[in-house]
């Protein structure tokens, strides 16, 4: 990049609006008009040259072993860069990772930001508003840091409990993983970035990502992933969507006209731009006909598809010069639309970090689900004698996920040295000790630390503790699978041996998602803290001592055996990344829970479910049709002794019809009680999750007949109540709105 570049970039990244008022006229920064209007007399003044600039971007850092040097005006270590076009006052477009936080690409000298707890763990808190402040969280620190444009809102189901970015999503079923995705989206673009809702569509694995073949029928397909990709757009109207590396039913997710012109913008009415994954373009003629509208960090390409080979397509017919301008039009439009262009970054923006950490920190309060706690051993008592803490680096951090959404924590990794040491590692601890916590309310006790490496050492320390804390990790990351649900590093031997020493134990698991837990018998308290975040160290000492009551449920289901998933054995060879082979998606939309109840078989621990140091009751539910929507209420009374939240879950099943699987989650809400305090709680079903698509078609079709609501703790509550009603006969469109006989919306 040339010095005269240079300075044309920062001309128009410090000085837009001066630039603006000096070209004036340029209508399309009149803030009056709406983005479609605004875009459409930009391109109409755009070169070809200035719209192939739209469609394409440049990875910020170095790739391939330095083959490839990062464009010079990209923000260090980020994820892409498009530059500005200063001649209209459009300003560049600065990319970052991810849904955990501002992240940086592998380097010695990382931007150190503040780190949400895993994405499976806001799913886990059940709660809307927590998810919002997280985006709004992460998005001002993206902002602050230059970007205006987050790869963030993953939304992909948990199909495969083994796969290496189920911490980054937000669990299994389409309706939990649409909503709270949605608001960390809403979140994020509240601060005027664009959020990127992805991986669009199945990717549900790392082994063979970039060439296996997911196989399932549409309609299943639309029940279930596509369905929680729609709520999200529903609710956001995001500006960006990212397709996913993998095939769909043969063709390749970034040039599925299928899946990206006839579903995405033609049914759903996406008016924004489709972005491939970082190396998932591989054509020019097939990817910009099918939908594609950027080829994003084109350096992991094959070739600069949406570069000079572009523009010859064009000129030779090959693909229609109104697609291009179309490509171009869906770029500038969200630029507008989320205020980027009228709201120009800077790389100087203060950071509040212990504001942002107390954020994060009341994520991971809420996201952390007690799965067991025979005998009350939890919440801790201050007035112990003795204490041990045992195994995950506890006394010095907590444990993070890996690969491209890795955010890098401010004091460091607090241990470094842990292979793999580059991509997709580090392997990262935040520097947020449980230890510490531990030690700051039990001021009185002997708190002794042992690292679990020989489990003989341990359980010898661990015999005659008043209690024994275990902490079980699983580091997983962006690339590579699990594979097994098994702990790794002979984790369970450690448990078993330190509960046969003392029957006093809990182990608190920062993980992925599911994993086996063959001593869940022996060991008295189980806590499930995913992977927490930044102030996770403090947020696990709160809920082990009480001072937060615990009120995460699962937004997974955690299995007995491997046997009892749709594929007991991960398919692919994790050593032959390029091998071509099929995944096939027998199960359709009967995904987790579902599964499970369609098998009959008994989970570990089911969906939904989720422990608390107080008792909750629920008034019998009342279901009613008003305006064409079944509303469910019903009444909550704390009647333990403390307060706490409860998750009452909502779950509709047909009695007269055949689905995919005998029940579906239909609502939910999270409510805050005092002892003895009650609240009436009301939950409106969307009607769609009464229906079943069919073949080929878009429509939701509802069949006539009763059908049951239940109010339930969980999936598998055996003491949920249940209240039928009465539904006609309804088709509904793809958005859920009646239409009569004739086709019409009504």
């Amino acid at each position: 990049m040339t010095m005269k570049h240079k300075e044309a970039f920062l001309l128009a990244l410090a000085v837009l609006p001066c630039l603006a008022a000096a070209d004036a006229p340029q209508p399309w920064l009149d803030k009056s008009l709406d983005p479609d209007r605004r875009a459409a007399l930009a391109i109409r003044e755009m070169t070809q040259k200035e719209k192939l600039t739209l469609v394409s971007s440049h990875f910020g850092a170095d790739h391939a072993g330095n083959k490839t040097k990062k464009v010079p005006e990209a923000i260090p270590f980020s994820a892409g860069y498009v530059p500005p076009i200063p001649r209209l006052g459009l300003p560049a477009m600065f990319l970052t990772d991810a849904g955990i936080g501002v992240a940086t690409q592998y380097t010695t000298t990382p931007r150190e930001r503040t780190a949400l707890p895993s994405g499976i763990a806001t799913a886990a808190t059940w709660n809307r508003k927590l998810a919002y402040e997280g985006g709004r969280m992460i998005g001002f620190e993206a902002r602050a840091s230059g970007f205006n444009v987050m790869l963030a809102g993953g939304v992909n189901l948990l199909r495969e409990p083994r796969n290496g970015r189920n911490f980054e999503y937000a669990g299994e079923d389409p309706l939990l993983a649409g909503i709270m995705v949605a608001e960390q989206v809403r979140g994020i673009e509240s601060n005027h970035v664009i959020s990127t809702i992805k991986h669009y569509a199945l990717n549900d694995q790392e082994t063979g990502r970039f060439e296996l073949n997911a196989r399932i029928e549409p309609a299943a397909l639309r029940m279930s992933d596509l369905f929680a990709f729609q709520i999200a757009l529903e609710l956001t109207d995001a500006g960006s969507f990212m397709c996913a590396y993998n095939r769909l039913n043969g063709p390749y997710a970034c040039e599925h006209p299928w899946l990206l012109n006839e579903v995405l913008k033609k049914d759903w009415g996406f008016k924004g731009y489709v972005m491939s994954d970082w190396g998932a373009t591989h054509s020019t003629v097939e990817a910009a006909n099918a939908g594609l509208d950027q080829q994003s960090g084109f350096e992991f390409d094959r070739a600069h598809y949406f570069g000079g080979a572009l523009d010859e397509a064009v000129e030779n017919g090959h693909v229609p010069q109104k697609r291009l301008d179309d490509m171009a039009f869906r770029v500038l439009r969200t630029m507008f639309a989320k205020g980027v262009v009228d709201h120009p970054v800077r790389q100087d923006g203060a950071i509040d970090y212990d504001a942002h950490g107390r954020i994060s920190q009341a994520d991971a309060e809420e996201g952390i689900v007690l799965l067991k706690n025979a005998g009350d051993l939890l919440p801790l008592r201050a007035n112990a004698r003795k204490i041990v803490v045992i195994g995950g680096h506890a006394d010095v951090g907590v444990l993070a996920g890996g690969g491209s959404s890795l955010v890098y924590p401010r004091g460091g990794n607090a241990v470094p040295g842990l292979q793999p040491a580059t991509w997709p590692g580090p392997v990262m601890f935040y520097p947020s000790s449980p230890l510490k916590a531990i030690r700051a309310r039990a001021p009185g006790a002997q708190v002794v630390f042992d690292s679990g490496a020989d489990p003989t050492k341990a359980a010898q320390l661990a015999a005659g503790a008043d209690v024994v804390l275990v902490f079980a990790t699983q580091w997983v990351d962006e690339s590579i699978d699990a594979t097994t649900l098994s702990l790794p590093d002979r984790q369970d031997a450690l448990i078993a041996a330190v509960a046969a020493a003392n029957p006093k134990t809990a182990v608190v698991l920062e993980n992925s998602g599911p994993v086996l837990t063959p001593w869940a018998d022996r060991v008295a308290a189980i806590v499930e803290a995913w992977y927490p975040g930044t102030n996770g160290g403090e947020a696990i000492g709160r809920v082990l001592f009480g001072e937060v009551n615990p009120s995460g449920r699962l937004p997974a289901t955690f299995p007995e055996t491997e046997q009892q998933l749709p594929r007991p054995k991960l398919d692919g060879d994790p050593n032959q990344p390029e091998l071509h082979f099929n995944v096939d998606y027998h199960e359709g939309a009967a995904v987790g829970y579902k599964w499970f109840d369609l098998k009959g078989h008994k989970p570990l621990f089911p969906f939904g479910y989720g422990l608390s140091y107080t008792r909750f009751g629920y008034g019998k539910p009342r279901a009613e049709l008003r305006d064409g929507r079944v509303q469910v209420r019903f009444t909550v009374t704390n009647t333990g002794a403390k307060p706490g939240k409860d998750v009452p879950q909502v779950y509709v099943s047909p009695m007269n019809a055949k689905w995919e699987a005998p029940k579906r989650l239909a609502g939910w809400n999270k409510v805050d009680l005092a002892p003895g305090a009650s609240t009436e709680v009301a939950v409106t079903i969307d009607p769609r999750l009464f229906g079943m698509i069919k073949g080929a078609d878009n429509r939701w079709h509802v069949a006539a007949g009763r059908y049951q609501v239940m109010l339930a703790r969980h999936a598998a509550d055996p003491a949920a109540q249940t209240v039928t009603i009465q539904l006609p006969a309804q088709t509904l469109d793809v958005a859920g709105r009646p239409i009569n006989q004739k086709g019409k919306q009504q």
